[in-house]
């Protein structure tokens, strides 16, 4: 049976629109392209240096203390993260506020440490990092691109370094834009269809996926009737093939005795 590949693994295990984790940072950051690509570099960073770090000690992490150790691990590496961006990127820390802060608690960072971390090797827990967070940063951006559009007309970009605008468009003019959008009820809206369409997705590949295990099923149950047909048709000759031998050697004994 087909698995899904690591771009569709993407899709099919988005750890926002699927699995509905971490949804309030996003909520509250994805107004601009600028916060989400942020918070998407911080979150895919933590989330690589923790699961790679717990995997490489998750045999000495005693079994009972395991979940305060892995937020020890988490929390040590957002604060490195967030003093790297106040220092370097402090327009960007400015915008994001307390949210980075709040990557600490995030569940998608706890849940793969728990799920994959604690239980895989290095190379696995480093490839789930790599599908959750870009999962993940698929998530904002969709979000992001969506908001800005309908509530700020368009879309900008920033070096978050430099505070330089990269690019700007706008397209939709002020009288046609809906600045709820950029509110709360505007996220939920976009999240909410956002979840639709990836659901709808991930139901379709789980009906494929089904279907081909039932045509694969089939297979199977033919192939094994054909083999005991064939076994019952090979024991059939072998006993006419026996009795043609008998009859053969009972004709030659009688011909034999009549001689």
């Amino acid at each position: 049976m087909k698995k899904p590949n690591f771009w569709q693994s993407l899709l099919l295990e988005n750890p926002l629109f699927i699995q509905y984790l971490g949804v309030c940072a996003v909520l509250g950051v994805t107004t601009s392209l600028d916060n989400a690509l942020g918070m998407s570099v911080i979150v895919l960073l933590v989330l690589l240096c923790s699961n790679v770090l717990i995997s490489l000690l998750r045999k000495l992490i005693p079994n009972e203390v395991r979940i305060p150790v892995f937020i020890v691990v988490i929390a040590t590496f957002v604060s490195i993260a967030e003093m790297l961006v106040k220092a370097y990127a402090p327009i960007l820390y400015d915008n994001m506020g307390s949210f980075i802060s709040l990557v600490v608690v995030n569940c998608i960072i706890l849940g793969r440490a728990e799920a994959c971390a604690s239980k895989s090797n290095i190379a696995d827990s480093a490839k789930d990092a790599l599908v959750q967070g870009l999962g993940y940063a698929i998530a904002q951006f969709s979000m992001s691109i969506i908001r800005s559009f309908f509530g700020n007309g368009g879309w900008s970009l920033s070096n978050p370094f430099t505070g330089n605008q990269i690019f700007e468009l706008t397209i939709l003019p002020e009288s046609l834009r809906l600045g709820f959008f950029t509110k709360a009820m505007g996220g939920f809206l976009t999240f909410g269809i956002l979840a639709a369409i990836f659901t709808g997705y991930k139901n379709r590949w789980d009906d494929a996926r089904k279907e081909e295990l039932r045509q694969e099923r089939i297979k199977a149950a033919l192939k094994l009737k054909a083999e005991r047909e064939a076994a019952k048709a090979a024991k059939l000759a072998e006993e006419k093939a026996k009795e043609e031998a008998e009859a053969a050697k009972n004709a030659a004994n009688t011909a034999e005795a009549a001689a």
